[in-house]
């Protein structure tokens, strides 16, 4: 089975690494033409592709030709004035998309597309409110794929994606009076993120909507002292008066129709 990765990245490299591991052709995609070499070291068929609001910049039909599954896995990056719209961005790449012939999408979303109205337990049955432009464009992105007929999309909603170089924490460490002291926090561990990539194409779970997050839900104030600790950091200090309850999202979807089990946080 050969698949597309458009992006590769910090999720995208070690998700082509695994899928290469396991017999995939994997065809991979950057921005920047620095980035090609990075790729064919890894055994990743490299090309340069770009979206923009208007176009698709490279040779994304030869991208798209012959695979079986696209993974988008693009973020929107909407925090400069200046960004383009990510919902034009894949607007533009539908067509590619149709005329390729490739049968089965997954797009990696975010639980951005849920917001802060809701809170308590968040399912994929909870309507989504998004309060943030990333996350209503996201929302709008996922209408977009899954309504599309030419091809099957599953939608897959990550929270805060962490690993051994990436984690909140660093960012945290020895600041003071932090807010949302008592708000769960929603996690995910990269290796988590591969490996369910990895079962719904394996167990070809299509049209699909998962919430992809730790099943461990501490408040912020518990697990950023933890962490700090065991990271030998200066943990952050919050305020005592928070109130907020926020959203703990469900994973056991995941658990129960993937049959993947969470790495601990």
């Amino acid at each position: 089975m050969q698949i597309s990765i458009l992006g590769i990245g910090w999720l995208g490299l070690p998700l082509a690494q695994s899928l290469l591991q396991k017999g995939f052709t994997v065809k991979g995609s950057v921005t920047s033409a620095e980035k090609l070499e990075l790729l064919k070291e890894h055994n990743i068929i490299p090309y340069q592709v770009s979206l923009t609001a208007n176009t698709v910049e490279g040779d994304i039909a030869n991208f798209l030709s012959k695979s079986d599954v696209l993974i988008i896995n693009i973020p929107p990056k909407l925090r400069n004035a200046d960004s383009e719209n990510f919902t034009d961005k894949i607007k533009a790449l539908i067509p590619y998309i149709e005329q390729s012939g490739i049968e089965k999408v997954l797009f990696v979303s975010s639980i951005s597309v849920y917001g802060e109205k809701n809170a308590g337990i968040v399912t994929e049955e909870t309507t989504p409110f998004p309060d943030t432009e990333s996350g209503k464009q996201l929302l709008e992105t996922e209408k977009l794929l899954s309504e599309n007929k030419k091809f099957k999309t599953t939608l897959l909603r990550f929270a805060g994606l962490i690993g051994a170089e990436r984690h909140p924490v660093y960012h945290l460490a020895g600041k003071e009076n932090l807010p949302n002291a008592n708000t769960p926090v929603n996690l995910i561990d990269r290796n988590d993120c591969v490996a369910v990539i990895e079962k719904i194409i394996e167990k070809n779970t299509w049209e699909e909507t998962f919430n992809a997050a730790s099943p461990e839900h501490p408040t912020r104030k518990e697990y950023y002292t933890k962490k700090a600790k065991e990271l030998n950091l200066t943990a952050p200090t919050f305020l005592t008066d928070d109130k907020k309850e926020g959203k703990i999202i469900s994973s056991e979807k995941i658990t129960s129709v993937l049959g993947h089990l969470f790495n601990n946080l």
